[in-house]
C-alpha cells in the first residue's frame, strides 16, 4: 500500500511538471522548430510516405500520452479547487452547506441551484447598483463584525484549542 502511494505520488508529480513545461514558450518554440526542420527537410527526403509518417507518428504519441498527463494535472489541481471551495463555503455561517460538495450533484439538482442564483442576482440588480452593494463602508462594516466576534471568543476556548492541536502533532 505504501510503496503504490509512493508510485502515486511520484507519478502526480511528473504528471504536474510535465503538464507546466509543456505550456511553457520554450515548449511552444520547440515544437514549433521541430515542424519547421521537418517541413525543410521534405526536399531531401523527397516528400515521401516515410517522411510524413515520421511527423504522423510522432505528433500522435506525444498527443496521446499528454491527453492521460495534462488530465492527471488537471484532476488534482480541480480537486483542490473544490476542497478550498468546500472550505470557504463551510465556514461561512450564512453559506448554504448545501453547496458543500456541490459536484457530486447531478445536473438537474445543480440546475435548481442555479435557478436560485440567477434570481437573487436579479433581485440584487434590482434593490441597488454594485456600487452601493460593494462599496468601502460595506467593507469597513463587514471587517468591524469579523473582528469583534474574533474578539468574543473566550480564552478557555483558545487553550483548549491550542492543547488538542498540540497533542495532534
Amino acid at each position: 500500500m505504501k510503496n503504490e502511494k509512493q508510485n502515486s505520488s511520484a507519478f502526480e508529480k511528473f504528471a504536474s511538471k510535465v503538464s507546466k513545461a509543456a505550456g511553457s514558450t520554450t515548449a511552444f518554440i520547440s515544437a514549433f522548430a521541430l515542424v519547421i526542420l521537418w517541413a525543410a527537410s521534405g526536399p531531401v527526403f523527397g516528400y515521401s510516405e516515410t517522411w510524413q509518417l515520421v511527423i504522423n507518428t510522432g505528433t500522435t504519441i506525444i498527443t496521446f500520452l499528454m491527453v492521460f498527463l495534462i488530465q492527471k494535472a488537471q484532476n488534482k489541481d480541480s480537486l483542490a479547487i473544490q476542497l478550498k471551495l468546500n472550505e470557504l463555503v463551510a465556514s461561512n455561517e450564512s453559506a448554504s452547506n448545501s453547496l458543500v460538495d456541490i459536484e457530486s450533484m447531478t445536473e438537474e439538482e445543480m440546475l435548481i441551484v442555479q435557478k436560485y442564483y440567477h434570481r437573487l442576482s436579479e433581485l440584487s440588480k434590482k434593490e441597488q447598483g454594485i456600487r452601493t452593494s460593494h462599496s468601502i463602508a460595506e467593507a469597513h462594516e463587514l471587517h468591524k463584525r469579523k473582528h469583534q466576534k474574533k474578539t468574543k471568543q473566550t480564552p478557555k476556548n483558545t487553550t483548549e484549542n491550542t492543547s488538542k492541536n498540540k497533542t495532534k502533532t
